[in-house]
């Protein structure tokens, strides 16, 4: 199976004047988005761009040999991926520069984008998805509650201003994920006069947005351009509200993991396309739609900021912190869930619970049409786990029962 990686090593000696930009170009250069460019690229309008075999050589003298840590979500392949752009002739003479990063606990904002000038004369605008740190899944959740992110906010300003760089230049904006979602935002909402020099949006496996976006004057100008890929148990490109048109990438991957645009199989100068979802997929539409559907903006924002509490009560930052020391992680986690009072408690269970019976129920469905056996047994008693799970009550009243002794039985476990 050839992926992006394998894509420069066969395709990397083709100039782009001879073969042009193409959506394997575009996700390339959206991954390149999740490299810490800190220290290597200059800022928007404070130094001359660098081309990508000079930004790969400074980075990794900076950074040592293999690259940074992406944490435990963003793909380890990355620095590799600059590497290999910087050393083909495809990409290794594109200059590279603009560099914005922001990472803001208290507006609850992780940001990043860079531009790269491709070879055919237009620029490439690249929006990071989300990172390893908690607050960028924060962000994410987020968009499911607020109208507008802070994060949004920041890469419509960020296109405009990128278009004030580079006058005249035709532009493509992408990304990966979040990365996706801030692509398509910016330039629905980016004024007419920014708009008219885009060449193509590309949102790759990028989750959709609260309300539809279809009927804004800006989203008309601008649909035809938008090109939305998913793999074909695509999970987080199916949060929220989609009003593009889709193309059905295949991935080798398995199930969240097909997220990873490195198992997005290529074939010459584009992925390889399938003409739908596979049942898989349709079932996570149908369940990520019935949950959203079912759940209130006050419902939703009580579960996120739930959620969160519980994830960062374990002081906690990122994922990878949360990875490390798993026991005691565990332990955070769950008594900060105890401390939440009850309504907000009530709230993190609920949706938690309405996620997962409806993935079961989508599930039996399907096994349902299948087999046919012992279907309703399996679903007794899976929602018999999840309501002892989630009956805070009776674990605290079970947790300090006296022992035989009379001493309290609770045990740090």
């Amino acid at each position: 199976m050839a992926n992006i990686l394998d894509y420069i090593t066969w395709r990397g000696d083709i100039p782009m004047k001879i073969d042009g930009f193409n959506e394997v170009d575009n996700l390339v250069l959206a991954k390149l988005s999740h490299i810490n460019y800190t220290g290597v690229l200059p800022r928007p309008g404070e130094g001359e761009p660098l081309t990508l075999k000079e930004t790969a050589r400074k980075y990794f003298a900076i950074r040592g040999e293999t690259g940074e840590d992406m944490g435990l979500l963003v793909p380890g392949d990355v620095p590799e991926l600059l590497r290999r752009a910087a050393q083909s002739v495809r990409f290794g003479d594109m200059k590279a520069g603009a560099y914005v990063d922001i990472l803001d606990e208290e507006r609850e904002e992780q940001f990043a984008a860079f531009c790269v000038e491709t070879d055919d004369g237009a620029v490439y605008c690249a929006f990071r998805g989300t990172d390893d740190t908690l607050v960028g899944w924060k962000e994410d959740l987020n968009m499911g509650v607020l109208e507008t992110g802070p994060s949004q906010r920041d890469a419509l300003d960020y296109l405009v201003r990128a278009a004030e760089l580079y006058p005249g230049r035709k532009l493509y904006v992408g990304g990966h994920s979040k990365g996706g979602n801030l692509a398509v935002y910016s330039a629905v909402f980016a004024p007419e006069k920014v708009q008219d020099r885009i060449l193509a949006v590309y949102n790759n496996d990028g989750p959709g947005f609260r309300s539809d976006l279809s009927e804004l004057e800006g989203y008309k100008r601008i649909a035809e351009r938008i090109v939305t890929l998913k793999p074909q148990t695509s999970v987080v490109g199916q949060m929220l509200e989609h009003s593009e048109k889709v193309t059905v990438v295949h991935s080798t991957g398995s199930g969240i993991w097909q997220h990873n645009g490195f198992t997005w199989e290529v074939c010459g100068r584009e992925f390889v396309h399938l003409p739908d979802l596979s049942p898989s997929g349709k079932r996570t539409e149908d369940t990520l739609e019935t949950v959203f559907s079912e759940q209130s903006i006050p419902q939703r924002e009580k579960f996120v900021n739930a959620l969160y509490e519980v994830l960062t009560g374990t002081g906690a930052r990122t994922l990878s912190d949360l990875s490390d020391e798993k026991l005691k992680s565990a332990k955070g986690m769950l008594r900060t869930y105890r401390n939440l009072d009850d309504d907000t408690r009530n709230a993190l269970s609920e949706a938690i619970t309405l996620l997962i019976t409806q993935s079961a129920k989508r599930f039996m469905q399907d096994v349902r049409e299948t087999q046919g056996k012992g279907v309703d047994e399996l679903r007794s008693r899976a929602e018999g786990i999840l309501r002892r799970f989630f009956d805070s009550e009776g674990r605290e009243k079970d947790d300090n029962k006296p022992g035989e002794n009379g001493e309290n039985a609770k045990t740090e476990g």
